[in-house]
């Protein structure tokens, strides 16, 4: 997940100690110079998912560089190596847990690009490990771009006065638990992971509504669904499906797309097996509820007939003609979270610009999707859409072509 709000080498298995706890749960910290904690803060630089803003894919790692587009104008990812002059190789420990825990850096106020929203609940002694792990990187003498914000968003004195009304030390919980496990997701989830960054609606002044925590924002061209246990439960994932999607990319429900491949790519295919089983018991509670049964609706007319032919010209080669799927090919259709969603956003936009080939390290991959923009009109991927949701999404709700073209022409510079 990268845009404004976003900012998620196994180890040996000591070395999450205060995260498996929750904040302020943990060991002592070490010396900084200490081999230990060095590793502690990799694992929990993966964990939080560090490189997706401050690694641009073409620049040396952690040197930013990355654009962070939001409806306030453009952010850009910094260099947080240890150059003294253009990164934080003249912070302290302190002035490092100040920016994570405060959104403050030396001399300046941080925009929330920088999830300190979230990272607020980070434990001193993680903080300390990231920063002995960030101070041993090869400096990069990469100059920081600043932000192109419009007015009045790019008065940054104004940011002050907006952590007053909306930093909070804790988030609300969109699930329910007392289990030891839920309580160590919760800190690997709201926390070091930061998913309401991106799964949680925005307020007019950017801040997350925390009456509706996880219930789904659309931020960016593919909007982070609804993952509360309800959300979960309607599109119809069990905790076993979602830790599988958390390590490899793919489960029976669709494979990561979007910014969610990026947190998959950089970060939770790293985690260790017990972190993410944490962290899907936090997502669903305790106490999970049972997924939906698919129950697909009754499909007629020649509408839906022109979809059925449109799905069998250009979509069957690879989804399969039941919609079944290919394994390391293509996800299946039946069932699939996009499919099922009563937004549908997220299914028209893949369809009108494809989907990247997915590489998920060594053990799962898709293939790249064309995207269909070029070649479908507005009626046929109107067309093509409701015959998916109503036969394997259970959705009787229909699609309009007025909604395709308003997609359509959000997503012009996508293909």
């Amino acid at each position: 997940m990268k845009h404004a709000y976003l900012a998620l080498t196994s180890i040996a298995a000591a070395v999450l100690l205060s995260a498996c706890g929750g904040k302020g749960e943990g060991a002592s910290a070490p010396a900084a110079n200490n081999k230990e904690m060095v590793e502690r803060g990799r694992y929990l630089a993966k964990a939080g998912d560090c490189a997706a803003c401050h690694t641009a894919p073409s620049g040396a790692n952690f040197a930013g560089g990355v654009e962070l587009a939001s409806p306030y104008g453009k952010f850009y990812g910094t260099n947080i190596t240890p150059d003294k002059e253009h990164g934080i190789g003249t912070w302290s420990r302190d002035d490092f847990y100040k920016a994570l825990h405060d959104g403050k850096s030396p001399g300046k106020q941080l925009y929330p690009a920088m999830p300190y929203t979230s990272y607020r609940g980070l434990s001193r002694e993680d903080s300390d490990a990231l920063y002995a792990y960030f101070m041993q990187l090869k400096p990069a003498a990469v100059a920081n771009r600043e932000p192109d914000l419009k007015f009045p968003y790019n008065m940054r004195f104004g940011m002050g006065i907006w952590k007053a009304l909306f930093l909070k030390d804790e988030l609300t919980d969109a699930s329910a638990g007392t289990s030891a496990e839920w309580k160590r997701g919760r800190y690997l989830t709201n926390t070091l992971g930061h998913c309401a960054e991106c799964h949680t609606p925005r307020g007019a002044l950017g801040q997350m509504d925390l009456s509706r925590t996880l219930t789904g924002n659309r931020m960016a061209r593919i909007g982070a669904p609804d993952i509360t246990p309800a959300g979960l439960a309607a599109f119809g994932w069990t905790p076993e499906d979602m830790q599988t999607f958390l390590a490899t990319g793919v489960a029976p429900q669709g494979s990561a797309t979007g910014e969610m491949f990026e947190v998959v790519h950089m970060s939770t295919q790293y985690m260790k097996p017990e972190d993410l089983k944490a962290m899907t018991t936090y997502l669903f509670g305790d106490k999970p509820l049972a997924p939906q049964a698919l129950k697909p609706v009754e499909l007629t007319g020649a509408d839906i007939d022109a979809g059925r032919r449109t799905y069998l010209a250009v979509c069957a080669g690879c989804h399969g003609l039941d919609g079944g799927g290919k394994p390391h090919v293509a996800v299946a259709m039946k069932g699939n979270s996009s499919v099922r969603n009563p937004d549908p956003h997220n299914l028209i936009a893949a369809t009108l610009d494809g989907i990247k080939a997915q590489h998920f390290g060594e053990k799962e991959s898709m293939q790249e999707m064309p995207g269909f923009a070029g070649q479908l009109t507005d009626k046929e991927v109107t067309d093509l859409v409701n015959f998916l949701r109503g036969g394997w999404g259970g959705i009787a709700a229909k699609v309009t072509e007025p909604q395709v073209k308003a997609i359509r022409a959000e997503g012009g510079a996508h293909h």
